[in-house]
């Protein structure tokens, strides 16, 4: 708690997440694996729910913030605090008075409180309950490459290795690792291409898209890949990535080689003036809102102005992506937003 006290201190500041935590570490050298995975877990949960914590601890700093965090389990933050070892320095009489469950909608919610009303205005009176759910942990979610093994082959495969997983319903790929998440990487289901880590939201996405044999398709903001992967293991068709940005793309080759697929590479020039894909998929850059419960920062980072931003850039990558859909062909718009101004306004 102490070390996510001065990593979060430093976020509130500006610095992204990743950055500090990884400052820390670096500066932390008698800090074990499960240590360091304790202190992000600690500081990710915290930004999950910056408000209500800041409210409940009586101050938005990191020591505000996680005296807020401990409060909220119904446990009583002087029996953390001691200042014993490496403990954080006992409360001072001030902090043992201070703090209020939130009230405010914003506080209430963990939004801030532009986004009280855009959540609102798209979701209703589900609206809420989805603010909620970005307050905790994502599962960890994996796809199973159904080309190699079927469902119950790779629980096995997973299971030899320690990593327990089963079926959830959000697409017929997906399981839910329950256990032994951090072994997924070293793992050989994971290295021989029976897995890879995909969010459910997107495998459900993309098993809703049908193809005909044999065509070409393009992922226009492919970035990992991990769409066309997805589409590749259903479908026998001519797979062609691009990105704005081709260093997203450098995992591409060897994610796609594990998985048993051939995925060419385009750069902008070899795109130009070819309408001669049957269906282009645009994931386009976006808010991320519905990707909050894993990257908690980003919704204390979005403004207005840069959602504005955001809807302009999508639009222009639409039309630049009809450009190369062949006569009859399709065009796929998918976001990880769950923003009006994202969604439904494009269509």
């Amino acid at each position: 708690m102490a070390a996510a006290i001065a990593v979060l201190d430093q976020v509130l500041d500006g610095q992204p997440a990743e950055q500090s935590l990884t400052r820390w570490a670096r500066g932390a050298r008698y800090a074990g694996s499960k240590d360091r995975a304790a202190v992000r877990d600690h500081v990710f949960q915290a930004l999950r729910c910056l408000r209500s914590y800041a409210c409940l601890g009586g101050a938005r700093t990191g020591r505000g913030v996680m005296i807020g965090a401990i409060r909220a389990e119904d446990t009583d933050p002087e029996t953390l605090f001691t200042g014993e070892v490496h403990a954080p320095a006992p409360l001072t009489p001030e902090e043992r008075t201070a703090g209020a469950p939130p009230e405010a909608d914003g506080d209430r919610l963990d939004l801030p409180d532009w986004l009280v009303t855009a959540f609102r205005e798209t979701l209703g009176n589900e609206a809420e309950a989805a603010a909620h759910a970005l307050r905790s942990r994502a599962p960890v979610t994996l796809r199973v490459n159904i080309r190699l093994k079927n469902l119950s082959q790779a629980i096995e495969f997973l299971k030899e290795e320690g990593i327990s997983a089963h079926p959830v319903d959000i697409a017929p790929t997906a399981l839910i690792v329950s256990s032994g998440a951090r072994r997924i990487a070293g793992s050989a289901a994971y290295r021989d291409g029976i897995v890879e880590l995909q969010d459910g939201s997107s495998q459900a996405a993309m098993h809703a898209l049908t193809l005909a044999p044999g065509s070409r398709v393009l992922d226009y903001c492919a970035g990992g890949g991990g769409k066309t992967l997805a589409l590749a293991a259903r479908h026998d068709a001519t797979w062609f990535a691009h990105d704005a940005e081709p260093a997203r793309m450098k995992d591409l080759p060897p994610r796609a080689a594990r998985a048993g697929c051939d995925v060419t590479l385009l750069s902008a020039a070899d795109l130009a003036g070819h309408a001669t894909y049957d269906l282009v998929l645009c994931d386009v850059p976006c808010s991320g809102s519905g990707t909050w419960r894993r990257a908690p920062e980003a919704k204390w980072r979005l403004a207005p102005g840069r959602l504005s931003e955001l809807t302009k850039l999508q639009t222009e990558i639409l039309e630049r992506a009809a450009a190369l859909v062949r006569p009859g062909g399709t065009l796929v718009y998918t976001t990880c937003s769950i923003l009006r101004a994202e969604n439904e306004e494009k269509t």
